[in-house]
This record gives structure tokens, sequence and C-alpha cells, in this order.
């Protein structure tokens, strides 16, 4: 295939690297930074920086930017798609991009999957990208139950070729609420985590627990902001029930309740165990 990639940071030129490597397909590239996109084919993880006319000739399209971005750059250049092209958006929420994509791209006779690769670092930007970074990963593929079943399994094998282990098919709504839980409110809880006092003085105190609460408060605040708000009706439930929850653990503390603590741990640890 003809693949454009568009946004070369750590998905995108992790996904370049890794579609150069483990497959034959020609990558064209393109990024807002000029250097970039030097870097990328100097690299090898690009064949050329993209073109209005290569990419009227790409099969699959992978766009690797923030939300609003996304959906910007797919409908300036929806005209430029050959029918039967496929669209996949890497981006962290899914109905606010399917609710515009899905419709733009039944009327111009291509086709759109919102998608969501479940891997990253700490870090962002293509010198970050990795060509392993998708190995063992979950690729989620959103669809609105209309798309035709060889496209959905001509997607899935191309993950699969790219060492993802697993592609979860599912709506955008049920995608929304479960990144909610299992990501986003992840990255609030660090964020808030990291912020006590005593922070500063955790050397020759901490251990593996620190690092795992703390790994990722390091984010890109505007991107996770833009997450955060495209996906507000979501992530305030899961957030408020998390303060909630909370509070059990430190009435139990403040009234001196060992009883209701050890029930409260175990009721943790027995999901925990459950989830296994």
């Amino acid at each position: 295939m003809n693949i454009a990639i568009i946004g070369l940071g750590l998905i995108g030129g992790s996904l370049a690297r890794t579609i150069k490597l483990r497959t034959a397909h020609q990558v064209y590239g393109c990024d807002l930074n000029p250097q970039t996109i030097q870097q990328a084919f100097l690299m090898e993880a690009i064949d050329a920086e993209l073109t209005d006319e290569l990419l009227g000739g790409c099969d699959l399209v992978l766009v690797s930017l923030y939300p609003g971005a996304i959906v910007d750059w797919v409908k300036a250049h929806a005209d430029r798609f050959r029918p039967g092209c496929l669209v996949i958006d890497c981006g962290g929420v899914k109905q606010h991009i399917c609710e515009a994509l899905v419709p733009l791209a039944r009327a111009g006779k291509w086709h759109f999957l919102g998608g969501h690769p479940m891997a990253g670092r700490e870090h962002s930007g293509f010198r970050y990208a990795k060509d392993d970074l998708f190995d063992g990963a979950s690729m989620i593929l959103c669809t609105d139950g209309l798309d035709e079943p060889e496209l959905l399994q001509e997607a899935r094998d191309f993950f699969l070729d790219l060492g993802f282990r697993r592609v979860q098919f599912t709506n955008p709504k049920t995608h929304d609420e479960m990144i909610a839980y299992t990501s986003q409110l992840a990255h609030i809880v660090s964020s808030a985590y990291v912020k006590c006092p005593l922070a500063d003085k955790h050397r020759g105190f901490s251990a593996g627990s620190f690092a795992d609460m703390t790994r990722v408060a390091k984010l890109n605040e505007g991107m996770w902001t833009e997450l955060f708000f495209d996906n507000r009706e979501a992530l305030l439930p899961v957030v408020e029930d998390l303060v909630q929850r909370m509070t059990e653990y430190r009435d139990a503390l403040r009234d001196g309740d060992r009883d209701g603590m050890m029930r409260l741990l175990r009721e943790g640890r027995e999901t925990k165990e459950r989830l296994m």
C-alpha cells in the first residue's frame, strides 16, 4: 500500500518506523516541523515527504494529531482522498472526531475509522519514536456498525502486522467512557499525587510505587487538557466517583475505624485479583 502519516510525533513517528521495519509499504509523511520530516527521511522512517499529489494515490491515511487538528486536517483534505481510501485517526477521544468525520467519509466515498493505539511514553516528539512501541499493545478501532466486514478485517490484519497484540472494535461512545477511566483518570490522579509538598523530599524514601504513581504526570498539558475537555461528559463522573471513594479511606483514618479500613483494602485487593 501507499500510506500517508500526518504528524510525525511519538505515535505517528513510531507508526512510520514500524511500518518501514515490518512491511513493504511505501510511507509518506508530513509534519509542521520541516526538520522532523528531514529527520524521519534520513532515518528511513518515510520514503518521501507527503504532497497533495501523493496523498491522492494513498490507500491508507493515518492522522496522528491533536483531536481538533485531526478534524480540521481531514476536512481540509477530504476532496483529495481517492475513492475507497481508508482514513484512520490516532487521537485519544473518539465521539468528537467520529461525529465530524464519518458523515464526511460517507459523502466522499472514502472510509473513516476512529483509531486509538494504546501505547505511549512520557516523552513526545519524533526523537522518542520507536519501532517496537506497539509490541503487545492494543489498537482500538471505532466503527458505527455500517462498515463492511472486509474493511474491518483488512484494518485488523494491518495493525496485527505492526506488532499489536489485539485489535479491539467498539463504538465511539464506549471508547470514550472506557478511556476516561483507564487512561484519562490515571493522568489526573498522577498529576494531583505528585504535587504533594513531600514530593521534593522523595529521594531515598521512594521505590517502585512512587515511580508508578508519578510516571504519567510528565505529560503534554496542552494535549491532555484538550483530551479532558473533549471527553468531559465521560471523564467528570469517574473523577467524582474517585473523589467519593477516597473520602471513605479518609473517613476511616479520621475516625480510627480499623475494621472499615481493612474492609476497603480487602475490597480493593479482591477487585485487583479478579482483574488479573
